[in-house]
């Protein structure tokens, strides 16, 4: 999941190489070509399209909001966070049961991925363009694109958004403009996705803020294995109750070894 600074995404998370898809039937090649200029290629993504590539462990990035182009990324080592052992520092678990920030599901899609997108200390450009905005939001009315989102009373503080399908859920980007904001809504979106039977959390990448909670590394190869299997499960991301107290998020996670 990509982030700016220290979370979800690396500070400079694209590979020097990256696989190139020039359309739907394409998107199982593995050919490898450098960082293609906007003229080389145009490809008409759409919704149905999108899904396809995230069930072939291929996702879209820009190389910034101004450039219109979409590259498609297969890394050839994948970030995962195994659902079944989750950390979740205690300090932060006792910040849970003690904040005041609420955390809402599915109800601000446009301003949790402007959230992920603003400009902040040491980050002037950021990778979400306008057709990115486009396909997730259109992922978000098909019901495969779900924002986790922090609130401050009115204000919305932290966030994430990522797409489900099957039992996989794709983590897309995260921000936070309070402190803990983002971890808050990650706990949530961990207890969200054990509740619904999910059994994949593609992180794409790990960094040191994803690796406090347990993020690890695996292969191309086998993500692509386990991503196979989730596709198989019949994940449901709104299992849990959209009233879910932080109390009722910590006693989800309470059967995973070693979760504080």
């Amino acid at each position: 999941m990509r982030r700016p600074a220290a979370g979800w995404e690396a500070s400079n998370p694209s590979p020097r190489l990256i696989p190139v898809a020039l359309g739907h039937e394409d998107l199982h090649e593995e050919t490898y070509a450098p960082m293609t200029s906007r003229d080389d290629f145009i490809v008409e993504i759409t919704p149905q399209v999108l899904l396809k590539a995230y069930s072939c462990g291929i996702f879209p990035m820009a190389e910034s909001a101004d450039d219109p182009a979409l590259y498609w990324i297969e890394p050839q080592h994948r970030g995962i966070l195994p659902l079944g052992q989750v950390h979740i520092p205690r300090r932060l678990a006792r910040t849970m049961r003690t904040t005041p920030l609420e955390v809402r599901i599915d109800t601000d899609f446009e301003g949790t991925i402007s959230g992920c997108a603003a400009a902040r200390p040491g980050r002037r450009s950021t990778w979400i363009n306008a057709r990115i905005r486009s396909l997730y939001r259109e992922l978000f009315a098909l019901g495969h694109c779900h924002p986790v989102e922090v609130w401050n009373d009115t204000r919305l503080v932290g966030g994430l958004y990522g797409v489900a399908l099957g039992g996989a859920f794709f983590g897309e980007s995260m921000f936070s403009f309070e402190r803990d904001a983002s971890k808050i809504a990650l706990v949530h979106l961990v207890a969200r996705l054990v509740a619904g039977g999910f059994t994949l959390l593609d992180t794409q990448f790990v960094t040191d803020h994803l690796r406090q909670f347990g993020t690890i590394e695996v292969n191309r190869d086998i993500f692509q294995e386990m991503l196979d299997a989730a596709l198989k499960v019949g994940g449901d991301f709104h299992r849990l109750p959209a009233s879910a107290t932080p109390h009722d998020i910590l006693a989800v996670l309470d059967g995973i070894p070693d979760r504080i």
